[in-house]
């Protein structure tokens, strides 16, 4: 074998590296998908969009809640056992209105229990799909987020208060501007409407549905507003901290793209508390306590 073949065939090997590893992870997930439903004796399903590395040029792609992930998560709770409980791990920034909705009727309509776990945080369609759930299981310092919806670029809220003032103050307003306002007020009922809908088929009062709906879609928050653990509860989200450590394991199945430089860094093992300190050198154990 030629210096040539040598060189193509190292080249060969490098460019076929990423699906090599793309593999591996999607095996390594499924095995610890099947150990969490080993032992919660559930079926388990995972909603994660991060940047990864994907198929053989190695574009990194940063997803988001489509179409395409709400006809996979519908195929999945279909194959599932009314009696089986359903785990649903999250990890999404939010996503398409169509999409998290069309997910959070499947799960309302699950017969049999189902848990949110978020790890680290469910924001917009993400917090949606959280609350169809029976038990949303978050780590302590993990966030869920606000559900105004959003009109192209804008919020739909601010759409509409932009509107408010520009007509107080008696300035023109642009027909396209009132056809925005239109469609953002139609947004924000429909949104509104539906969160009222899921917070009552888990049983919620429906004055208690109607107001956690309004806080939730109102546009009192940016968007990004993080909803922790503790405002979540303050909300009356039926929220635990039990997470297991399974779950943080399973995420770390899904690694930022290869090559890119690591920002956060530490030795990945447990840590017990630190040990009392010792006597200072030079001193006996007696002198701690006296001599008798």
């Amino acid at each position: 074998m030629s210096v040539f073949d040598i060189f193509w065939l190292i080249l060969i090997l490098a460019s076929l590296q990423p699906l090599f590893r793309q593999r591996f992870l999607e095996a390594a997930r499924t095995r610890a998908i099947r150990g969490l439903e080993r032992r919660r004796r559930s079926r388990v399903i995972a909603l994660v969009h991060r940047q990864e590395t994907m198929a053989i040029l190695g574009f990194p792609l940063l997803r988001y809640i489509d179409i395409e992930d709400s006809e996979e998560l519908l195929r999945a709770v279909q194959l599932t056992d009314p009696k089986l409980p359903i785990d649903l791990v999250l990890h999404t920034p939010g996503g398409m209105v169509l999409a998290a909705e069309q997910i959070a009727h499947a799960l309302i309509n699950h017969p049999a229990e189902v848990t949110v776990f978020v790890p680290h945080y469910a924001m917009s369609g993400g917090t949606l799909l959280a609350l169809a759930a029976n038990r949303i299981v978050m780590s302590p310092h993990a966030v869920l987020g606000p559900l105004d919806p959003q009109i192209g670029q804008f919020p739909a809220a601010s759409i509409l208060r932009a509107v408010e003032r520009k007509e107080a103050s008696g300035h023109k307003i642009e027909d396209e501007t009132l056809m925005l306002a239109d469609v953002a007020g139609k947004a924000m009922r429909q949104v509104r409407d539906y969160v009222a809908r899921i917070l009552a088929r888990r049983g919620w009062e429906p004055e208690r549905a109607d107001e956690l709906a309004r806080k939730m879609t109102e546009g009192r928050w940016t968007h990004d507003y993080p909803i922790g653990f503790e405002e979540a509860r303050e909300l009356g989200l039926p929220v635990s901290d039990e997470m297991l450590p399974e779950i943080y394991d399973f995420l770390r199945l899904f690694p930022q793209p290869a090559g890119r430089r690591p920002s956060v860094q530490y030795v990945p093992l447990p840590y017990g508390a630190p040990s009392p300190p010792g006597p200072p050198k030079g001193s006996t154990a007696f002198a701690l306590f006296g001599r008798r």
